[in-house]
């Protein structure tokens, strides 16, 4: 079952207190911003290299094994003692930093948190901004595909240019979320309803 050796799930509900998907997690992953890169620390000075190189935008400036590794870092911090599925994410921020989030199981089954939903509370947390890469991987660390919400939520967070890193390659969002819900469709709609309200 995957998962079984990971510290969230071999520590039980009193591990609650190392897996968090905050600011705070990402530093602990190896996931420092940008300026931490250029400093030239070192992985064992707890800061990853940069997964950027150039602009972030753009499958090519993405060093996708980096991104890879930082989300199974971070993976491993997963509270999953109930299903023994552990997941992390990490994800490049338009500004270059990374942001990263790990599953959160409860025993009330149904308010369980993904990983996807960390990444996205520690990318507003620290700053803001949009997700251009994003890399996601369950207990064995390879690939995994986001369920429907979290693609939602990184359709929100990063938009249909956003890359993310799949069993069957890089691929951008609008083509793992086409024919999306988004902003666009409460903007649309609200617009409709105005010239409805005030008839020409």
């Amino acid at each position: 079952m995957p998962g079984t050796e990971h510290e969230g799930y071999a520590g039980g509900p009193d591990a609650a207190t190392t897996s968090g998907a905050s600011a705070a997690g990402s530093h602990e992953s190896g996931a420092s911003p940008v300026g931490a890169h250029e400093s030239g620390a070192s992985p064992d000075g707890g800061h990853a290299p940069a997964p950027v190189h150039g602009s972030p935008h753009g499958a090519e400036h993405i060093d996708w094994e980096v991104l890879r590794e930082q989300a199974v870092a971070i993976m491993r911090k997963a509270y999953a003692p109930y299903s023994g599925f552990p997941v992390g994410v990490a994800g490049i921020v338009d500004d270059g930093r990374v942001v990263v989030g790990c599953n959160v199981e409860n025993a009330a089954y149904g308010v369980g948190l993904c990983a996807e939903c960390g990444m996205v509370s520690s990318l507003h947390a620290s700053g803001g901004g949009r997700l251009v890469a994003v890399s996601c991987v369950g207990g064995d660390g390879q690939p995994l595909m986001p369920c429907g919400r979290c693609r939602q939520l990184l359709w929100e967070n990063g938009g249909p240019e956003c890359l993310l890193l799949t069993p069957e390659g890089v691929l951008p969002m609008r083509e793992v979320l086409p024919q999306a819900f988004g902003p666009d469709n409460l903007t649309a709609a609200a617009a409709a309803a105005a010239v409805a309200d005030h008839p020409a």
